[in-house]
Parts: structure tokens; sequence; C-alpha cells
């Protein structure tokens, strides 16, 4: 089978097209026939191993490959066809259009992965195609966590900082569902986008700092890992609940402070990515609560390209690679023009 494999760690030019082995499932796995996976910034640090979060470098490098990748087929997110089963799967069958996550197992920027069939995989949903479905997964997970942790009250005032990410659009979109006003913080480049998909409000960061401009928030989810510590606190409302999606050391620290000696929250917990989470991530799919938002489909062949565009920080959305080998530009999260 084709695969985008990596020999050494590095810049994006060190994935390479191989042909490599077919896996075979094991009696409690499935044999996908990988359709779509989305390309993340988690599969670009694994790849550079140059992380955000300092702290988790050292811990990925021991699971990992301390001098080169244990993994050489990176991809942690997909959607595709169930080629075959083992003999103590039920929960699914041969034809089954699935979505979900292949864990730290990764393998998705193959033709086929094989995975356990306990994993986070569900059904696709009936509305989107391969691709938009392999961009849920990681972003819609993530984002659903984190509101829930929130528990936004209808009416809040919530702001989402780095809204134009792959959990930032969804975030925006399931507090806009909760019935919250939304602030999104992001590039100017992403605002249409972003109103495009609930939020009330653009905050442009390269010209104005949202923790400096005097507005004060219900719930800040901050997905930059740069980001002032004591301005966003201090840029809640009494009782207000700060969300930190990559947090450093020293946020995990003061976090247990900030909520044990003032009236504000400060949550870290990283994200379970449940089976029923999914189930419920597909429900608000098909209801037309939520959707994904796809900024350009690569193929197998360019996928050193999708991780620049991942790395820029000037795409809107999600980017993903097919199997297919389509490349596409999503012009918005409502339209699709051929590149």
């Amino acid at each position: 089978m084709k695969a985008i494999v990596y020999a050494k760690y590095g810049s994006p030019d060190v994935l390479q097209v191989k042909e490599v082995e077919k896996p075979a499932p094991r009696d409690d796995e499935i044999l996908i026939k990988v359709r779509a996976a989305e390309a993340t910034k988690t599969d670009c640090e694994l790849r550079s191993f140059k992380f955000q979060v300092k702290w988790v470098w050292l811990p990925m490098r021991i699971a990992l490959g301390l001098f080169k990748p244990r993994k050489p087929i990176l991809g942690g997110y997909l959607a595709g066809e169930v080629e075959s089963v083992g003999k103590a799967v039920s929960r699914f069958k041969v034809g089954d259009q699935i979505f979900g996550s292949a864990k730290l197992r990764l393998g998705a920027y193959g033709e086929y992965v094989c995975l356990p069939a306990g994993y986070t995989l569900v059904h696709k949903p009936a509305n989107l195609s391969f691709e938009e479905a392999a961009a849920v997964p990681l972003g819609g997970l993530n984002a659903l966590h984190f509101m829930r942790k929130a528990k936004i009250q209808n009416g809040e005032k919530v702001l989402v900082n780095g809204a134009g990410g792959s959990i930032g659009t969804f975030a925006v979109q399931i507090a806009k569902a909760m019935g919250a006003e939304v602030t999104a913080v992001d590039n100017t480049v992403k605002e249409e986008m972003l109103r495009r998909i609930g939020a009330d409000h653009f905050v442009d960061y390269t010209k104005k700092d949202f923790t400096k401009s005097g507005q004060t928030y219900d719930v800040i989810f901050n997905m930059v890992a740069k980001s002032s510590y004591t301005r966003c606190v201090k840029a809640l409302n009494p009782k207000g609940r700060y969300l930190i999606g990559n947090p450093r050391l020293s946020d995990m620290l003061r976090a247990v402070l900030t909520s044990k000696f003032t009236d504000k929250k400060v949550i870290f917990a990283f994200a379970g990515e449940t089976e029923q989470e999914l189930l419920d991530l597909r429900g608000m799919i098909e209801e037309g609560k939520i959707r994904s938002v796809v900024d350009k489909i690569y193929s197998f062949e360019q996928a050193a390209e999708a991780h620049r565009r991942v790395e820029t920080e000037q795409r809107l959305g999600s980017v993903v690679i097919s199997a297919d080998d389509k490349t596409r530009q999503y012009a918005s999260p409502d339209s699709v023009e051929t590149a």
C-alpha cells in the first residue's frame, strides 16, 4: 500500500510517499481503508519534534523515538471505510463508513490502517464527505470537552483565543449553540470565516490585545500557548472560567492556586476523546448545529505542502490529506472550489 512516511525528524521535506506492507487486523481490530486524514499541528510537532508546550518534549521523545521515529506513519484523525474485521469484532461490518481517532497508534497517513474496534470510532455523519468528516474528531472532541467543562449558560460571554484553527472553529460553534455571545480572536484573514460560523465579535490579535481592551468575559478558552496567564485571568468576570488548551507547567501550577483561592476557575484537563462525545458531535452535525471547516485538501504527494500550510497559521480551519488524490481549496465553509 501507499503511505506518507518519515525516517527522521525535521522539516516537512522529510515526508515521503512510499510503498509499505499492508497491515492485517488482529481478532479485536478492524482494517480501515483511509479516505482522508487531518494534517494537524500535533503531526507537525511530532515530525519536527518542536513543541509549543516544552514540557511534553521528553515524554513524547521517549514514547515515540529518541533518535528517529518509532512510528514512521503519522496521522491521528481519519475517515474511511471498513475493509475487513477481526473475528472478535461485532460493532462494525465491512463497508461501514466511519470516522474517529487513531490515538497515539497513529498511521492514518496510509491507504490502510488497523485499529482496535474499541477505539473512538463511529459511523460517519451522513451529511459530510470523507474529507469533511476527517476534520471533525480532533477539533470537535477537544472543543466539546472544554465547552462542557466550562458549563456555559445562555447569554454568557465567551472568548476563544486562537479561534481559526481546528479546535477553535468548533469551540466557536459549540459555544454559540449553547447560547453564548462569542468573541473570536485570531488573524484578520480569518475574520470573515469566523463570523460566518457564528462569532458575534472579532479581535485581530495583530492589532489589539484582548486582555488590554477593558472587556471582560465569563469564559476564556485559550489555545495560544504563549498567552499571559495573569492577563487572561484578569479579563474574566467574577466566577469566570479560564480554559487552557495548551498549558505550560507554570500554568498548571498556578491554575490550582487560582481555583482554590479566588472565585475564578482555571481548567486544563485534557480531553478524553470518548466514543459518546464523538456520537454527540455526529448528532450535532446531522442536526445542522455545527459543521467542520476545511481550509484545503491535499493529495498524499503534497503532504509536505500540507504541513507547511498548517505551520503558517494562515489556514482557515482544518487541513486535510486525501487518499483519493484530491486537491481542493475550500473557499468558505459553504462552497468548494477546485484548486
